[in-house]
């Protein structure tokens, strides 16, 4: 029998509705899916490539805010109990109304930990210690083209998880997985910190290759595209969420 592969999904809330980001969540906890991802939507996602910067903008031309994202992510903690559920954003977004007040009220939507890959993990406005203070974790992101030492200091740091970027630029490129990606995913690991690899995660085999250098395989792009193609076809998005997951998660 084949080892099931942890697997991170990422969704953008609301796009291209919140119905049908909902049967999407769905579609990928059916998948396999043991962590949902859930990025609030930024007018300037400088990590995203074009299939995420799209969503992003699609949703906030219907006037979505952060409070409907978190509304979002509730709906899901309320359906899903037991899934961990990891808030992903930008800085802007966290720091504008006060990263002690956005952590207090991601926290009481069900989210379990965040991602905020442009605040630095020595310099994060709060963000590490405001996550404790509320029963989630900081999950700082490390990337190929950090210097050396200061990747070492990252893994080092105490932290529980790091997000891996197992490539420099922006999402939805598929990446290919070779011996200098899993010598720097054996850096990050380092330090005893357990890790999340993602970028570019398309294809079964990819995730079968990482699977067992990482806490979880991430993939997003990959289901923001079939949402994207689908969505006049409810049932045919699910289906296919639904069978993408499962290769990627290998049941």
């Amino acid at each position: 029998m084949t080892e099931k592969i942890k697997l991170m999904s990422h969704l953008v809330a609301g796009y291209p509705t919140d119905d049908l980001a909902f049967l999407a969540a769905q579609a990928l906890v059916r998948g396999g899916a043991d962590i949902l991802e859930i990025q609030l939507p930024f007018s300037d996602p400088s990590a995203d490539g074009p299939l995420i910067q799209t969503a992003c903008t699609e949703v906030l031309s219907r006037n979505y805010r952060v409070a409907d994202g978190l509304a979002f992510i509730s709906r899901l903690r309320k359906t899903f109990p037991k899934i961990t559920i990891y808030l992903m954003s930008y800085g802007s977004l966290v720091y504008t109304p006060g990263v002690a007040n956005f952590c207090k009220k991601a926290a009481a939507a069900g989210v379990n930990g965040m991602i905020i890959p442009d605040l630095p993990f020595d310099n994060d406005e709060g963000l590490t210690e405001n996550c404790l203070k509320n029963g989630m974790v900081n999950i700082p992101v490390a990337a190929p083209s950090m210097a050396s030492e200061r990747l070492e200091k990252l893994a080092n740091s105490g932290f529980p998880y790091i997000y891996a970027a197992l490539r420099t630029g922006i999402t939805g490129r598929q990446t290919s997985i070779d011996g200098s990606t899993l010598a720097f995913l054996e850096k990050v690991k380092s330090g005893g910190s357990k890790v999340y690899g993602g970028f570019g995660i398309y294809t079964g085999q990819q995730a079968k290759t990482l699977a067992s250098k990482v806490e979880a395989v991430v993939a997003g792009s990959v289901f923001v595209k079939i949402i994207a193609q689908d969505q006049n076809n409810p049932e045919l998005m699910e289906k296919e969420i639904t069978e993408k997951a499962r290769e990627l998660s290998n049941i």
